[in-house]
């Protein structure tokens, strides 16, 4: 071997041990190869930042913007919303929620297709009285599962596609990933539905108590706008199925700043009432937008409800906060921030009085609804503290058709070959910030930025990985240990290499490294590249057996109750069963 391809293993070889160890993010693990692999002249200097403007990092990060997007618009909860039945029994219930998680990440982000189900998943398992640990592993295999069907599905298809194009002048389409994804989709999800959760610790499998200690459930006044509910002849008691569905509770109505007695379940409903609630804030936001109601004080906020950017953030109050013992109205919250008490936890006790007319007192949980950076400010000022996590993004469904037409319309074309996929991406991109789904700052807060300083980082390297000959010593490495065996055994030698580096490292940088030695390995035996090349997009994507190889496994590692050891238990036979069902699918849709 050369001086620089010993130098390219030895850097690959402690890039790889960092990014096991784990200590150090692996956004600055493979910027500082990328410096380090240039500093010796591994990397050409004119080449060394080529990485961050190549297509693949372009797709990966406007796919996330799209993503929010979507979701801002509550298009994905017109299907979401009808999943949750306590009535199902457990096979059932992970079966519809798989196969729901597949489909939402074949067209959006695989992490943002979980982060959209695993709530529904939690407060399905809570009505149930059953461990979420049963259900969520399951939820987060079928999301990555749904990520093999597309090119927009899981990074890894970008970055093979991408890179087939720079190898072979081409590159694969939106659905050339489909046949081989979706065999192996609905085998996995037959799988974790009817057998997989069946395997995990018998810790799971204990009756719990259907009560969250520690949710708080809120009194919030929601305004009837003109319009929404008035003159349709509707009394106070026919909203109570909405709001069963929706799991909160209809406690009061007030008019003319006076609250009626009892539950008023009788009156009919006006123009400028205010319906009293009790919930969680996911189910008074979902209330809201399911009845179309407003808030006290949106006269303040543009277009109210649906103008965008606004978020309900929860926030406890201290001993010694300037709001203890004050109301919000005393201290002129709206006016003064344009942020809105819409409801006050008060365990134990019930509320009576008007929200914003509240004394407040120390221990009490407030729900603060505004865009974030107000919010922010108004919590400084009035001296609570936010609760991490406890923030719900206020959808804007009004909006849902214009995301759905916009998405479709991008896709469409970037099938047809009308608009090259970044740029039709884009274009939907600047349609949702015309539009208000997606504001200037979460357009930034969007992007996985880690992902995208490791994908601009680790390009450059792998391309000198490749053009040392390296990708070509480990390829001829693979094809003498199989050199008596048909050239399937190969392929099926490499994705197991691949899924077992997946497993431990970034998925994204495992194909960086697998892809070039996949068409290595397919010139040498004089085959169909193509083959090599999904076999690596697949088997990176298979990440089963540890939290650390997929975001979507470590994402629910809390919530789920899980330890490192659990994964494998359900995450070893599946990747058993995706090189199973996998390769020969490969053989038969992109035949060597």
């Amino acid at each position: 071997m050369t001086f620089e391809q010993t130098a390219l293993f030895a850097l690959f070889g402690i890039v790889f041990a960092l990014l096991i160890w784990g200590r150090i993010r692996y956004d600055l693990v493979a910027f500082a190869a990328l410096i380090i692999g240039t500093m010796a002249g591994l990397v050409p200097t004119d080449n060394v930042f080529s990485g961050f403007g190549h297509p693949a990092v372009v797709i990966i990060a406007l796919v996330l913007i799209v993503s929010r997007g979507l979701m801002n618009s509550g298009a994905i909860e017109l299907l979401a919303g009808k999943l949750i039945s306590a009535d199902r029994g457990l096979s059932s219930h992970i079966g519809i929620f798989s196969v729901a998680g597949a489909g939402l990440s074949a067209i959006i982000n695989n992490v943002a297709a979980l982060a959209l189900l695993m709530p529904l998943d939690l407060e399905a398992a809570r009505k149930a009285g059953r461990a979420v640990g049963l259900s969520l592993m399951p939820l987060s295999f079928a999301t990555i599962l749904g990520g093999m069907i597309t090119l927009i599905g899981t990074p890894p298809n970008i970055v093979i596609a991408q890179y087939r194009q720079d190898a072979l002048g081409e590159p694969f389409h939106m659905f050339d990933f489909a046949w081989v994804g979706l065999a192996v989709a609905a085998v996995g999800i037959l799988f974790v539905a009817l057998l997989g959760w069946r395997l995990l610790p018998k810790r799971f499998q204990e009756k719990v108590d259907d009560k969250d200690p520690v949710a708080s459930l809120y009194v919030a006044e929601l305004k009837i706008a003109k319009g929404s509910l008035d003159g349709e002849g509707m009394t106070v008691g026919d909203l109570y199925p909405l709001a069963d569905e929706k799991d909160i509770n209809i406690v009061g109505l007030i008019r003319h700043g006076r609250r009626l007695r009892g539950f008023a379940g009788r009156e009919p409903i006006l123009a400028e009432d205010y319906l009293v609630v009790e919930g969680d804030p996911k189910a008074i936001e979902g209330f809201m937008g399911a009845a179309k109601l407003d808030f006290a004080g949106s006269e303040k906020h543009k277009a109210g409800l649906t103008g965008g950017g606004l978020s309900l953030r929860e926030a406890i109050v201290p001993d010694g906060a300037r709001i203890a013992g004050r109301t919000a109205f005393s201290l002129r919250l709206l006016h003064g921030y344009g942020v809105t008490l819409l409801g006050i936890s008060r365990r134990g006790r019930h509320v009576h009085k008007r929200v914003r007319h509240m004394e407040i007192e120390p221990g009490d949980v407030l729900l603060l609804l505004g865009s974030p950076q107000r919010i922010d400010v108004a919590a400084t000022w009035l001296g609570v503290l936010p609760l991490e996590g406890k923030n719900t993004h206020v959808m804007q469904r009004n909006k849902a058709r214009l995301a759905i037409a916009g998405f479709a319309l991008a896709i469409i074309a970037a099938v047809a070959g009308l608009v090259y996929l970044p740029v039709a991406l884009a274009a939907c991109t600047i349609l949702y910030v015309a539009a208000g789904l997606v504001s200037g700052t979460e357009v930034y807060e969007a992007v996985e930025w880690k992902v995208i300083v490791l994908l601009g980082s680790l390009i450059p390297l792998g391309q000198a990985f490749e053009t040392s000959g390296n990708a070509q010593l480990l390829a001829d490495g693979i094809v003498s240990l199989t050199q008596t065996a048909p050239a399937w055994v190969t392929l099926a030698v490499l994705m197991v290499v691949t899924m077992t580096l997946s497993d431990f490292l970034n998925n994204v940088a495992t194909c960086l490294i697998a892809a070039p030695i996949g068409v290595q390995i397919a010139n040498t035996l004089n085959v169909n590249p193509d083959a090599f090349l999904m076999g690596v997009a697949v088997s990176a994507s298979c990440a089963f057996l540890t939290p650390i190889g997929h975001k979507n496994n470590t994402i629910i590692m809390g919530p789920g109750g899980y330890h490192f050891g659990d994964y494998w238990r359900m995450g070893l036979p599946l990747e058993l069963l995706v090189l199973a069902v996998s390769l020969p699918a490969i053989l038969v849709f992109w035949p060597l």
